[in-house]
């Protein structure tokens, strides 16, 4: 699991450090920790990240994949010695962590040189550059040298400085893309907000971010999250707080996920009630059922109209349809114009774990309760707040925060990065990320029924939207392209061997 820490959070840490061993002491680490970092891809011959190239290609890249190309046939020299690294430095203490790590760079033979970008630079920083045998140039120098660098290091700006970058630097970064050449930020790319509102100022788009301390919000969060590549976290010994945002791994969902073991029936395996779908839209049934089914329900019930129904048991036979006992329901998704709104006020008042989806929401009574998970997109959230599609968009840990604690409920906010605060907590947790095929239609459908099976097996609302938004996004990785919800697999853990 990953941390991520408010600008206030670190800033405050950092304060707390520097009075404790002094800012020297902090910058070494990170200078040391950034070096170390690009020491090993030039010993690795890494040349331009399949991050940037996907960026460029619209592909999203797998977590955790290579970052360096197949074939390395760029023309990019492999190894340590004789490597050629440019720095772009600012004034602050960025730029003072570029210019001790390429000191180090240059003890170790590698061709360092450095464009000061401002009108002052971090003294002890850079007297350490020039005695290591690096160089400084001029802006022209640099871009003109650019194709044959092997890496840029962005130690222009950080977390205090405000988002965007000058024209010269714009298009020095435009420049960097255009020509392949990778790019390493120092601590987050040059230009890029350090946590929402994420504009769109020009800012560096980074192969590789190393961050010291703690990860910082832009690193977890699209579509920042896309421009840092990948992150490297560096400990400096700052004492966090309880963080601002976590964000689950693969491995959080194979914890978390639910197992059946040699005792399990399908009554202890968790029984699962749909009433989505309708005439207008019987195929939100069909998803929903698809769903719960492929998440590894004990029993999906369906409650909905008659004719839907129907379509369910084409496609799913071992659903029943008829009312019945369940540990779970779904609701909403495909509703349209529902005549009866009292269903959603009657399920929460029963007190049943409960997944509201899509036009449930508007049924949503006024307070819900701790086992409701309700699953907007962005326009759905807005509705509930009562504010716009574009302010949930530009803060949307505070917009979920604030819809969790005024509806009483757990919300899980579906998009291209997925949120999920419950009503008692002050962090918001994040689902593992997943390529943006799963940007379509019937997504959200097949995500309430996993949802559901999950309540139904017994995970808490928290877990249950967390492993739900994460084992699609799982999925969806393991089979990139334009597959469609129906036909996705989900990657269920194995049942352990029970055999005597």
């Amino acid at each position: 699991m990953k941390h991520a820490y408010t600008v206030a959070q670190i800033r405050e840490a950092e304060r707390q450090a520097f009075a404790e061993v002094g800012p020297d002491a902090l910058m070494q680490r990170a200078s040391a920790g950034l070096a170390a970092a690009i020491l090993r891809r030039l010993g690795k011959g890494f040349g331009r990240s399949t991050h940037a190239e996907s960026l460029r290609s619209g592909r999203t890249p797998l977590p955790g994949s290579e970052r360096s190309t197949p074939t390395e046939a760029l023309g990019r020299r492999r190894g340590v010695y004789g490597a050629r690294v440019l720095l772009v430095v600012g004034s602050g203490n960025n730029g003072g962590d570029a210019l001790f790590a390429g000191a180090i760079l240059a003890r170790r033979g590698v061709r360092v040189t450095c464009w000061r970008t401002g009108s002052t630079v971090h003294e002890a920083g850079w007297t350490a550059l020039l005695a290591a045998g690096g160089r400084e140039v001029d802006a022209g120098a640099a871009l003109a040298d650019l194709p044959t660098q092997r890496y840029v290091v962005d130690g222009v700006a950080g977390i205090g400085s405000r988002p965007g970058l000058a024209a010269e630097l714009a298009g020095f970064a435009s420049a960097c893309a255009e020509l392949d050449v990778p790019v390493v930020a120092v601590d987050l790319p040059s230009g890029l907000a350090p946590e929402p509102p994420f504009g769109e100022e020009a800012h560096f788009v980074a192969d590789l971010t190393v961050t010291f301390g703690g990860y910082k919000l832009c690193q977890l969060m699209e579509p920042a999250r896309s421009a840092c590549g990948e992150v490297e976290l560096v400990d400096i010994g700052l004492d966090l707080p309880q963080p601002a945002v976590s964000a689950w791994e693969p491995e959080d969902l194979a914890a978390a996920w639910p197992v059946p073991d040699a005792r399990s029936d399908k009554y202890s395996r968790g029984v699962v009630g749909l009433d989505t779908g309708s005439a207008d839209y019987p195929g939100a049934a069909v998803l929903t059922a698809a769903g719960a089914v492929r998440a590894g329900a004990g029993m999906v019930r369906y409650f909905g109209p008659p004719q839907v129904g129907q379509r369910i048991l084409d496609r799913f036979p071992n659903v029943v349809v008829g009312q019945g006992r369940v540990q779970a329901l779904v609701l909403g998704s495909g509703w349209g114009e529902r005549k009866d709104r009292g269903v959603v006020a009657r399920a929460v008042e029963a007190g049943v774990p409960l997944v509201v989806d899509a036009d449930g929401l508007r049924h949503l009574p006024k307070t819900g309760h701790s086992k409701v998970v309700l699953t907007p997109h962005a326009g759905e959230l807005a509705r509930l707040l009562g504010s716009s599609r574009a302010e949930v968009e530009a803060d949307p840990l505070a917009a979920v925060l604030a819809a969790s604690r005024s509806t009483g409920c757990t919300v899980l906010l579906k998009g291209a990065t997925q949120y999920v605060a419950a009503p008692d907590s002050i962090r918001v947790w994040l689902a593992v990320p997943g390529p943006a095929w799963t940007a379509q239609a019937g997504s959200g459908d097949l995500l309430a029924g996993i949802c559901g099976t999950l309540l139904a097996a017994g995970l808490a609302p928290l877990d249950a939207a967390l492993a739900a938004a994460s084992v699609q996004a799982v999925a969806a990785a393991a089979a990139p392209g334009p597959v469609p919800p129906q036909e996705l697999r989900l990657p269920v853990p194995p049942q352990p061997d029970v055999a005597g």
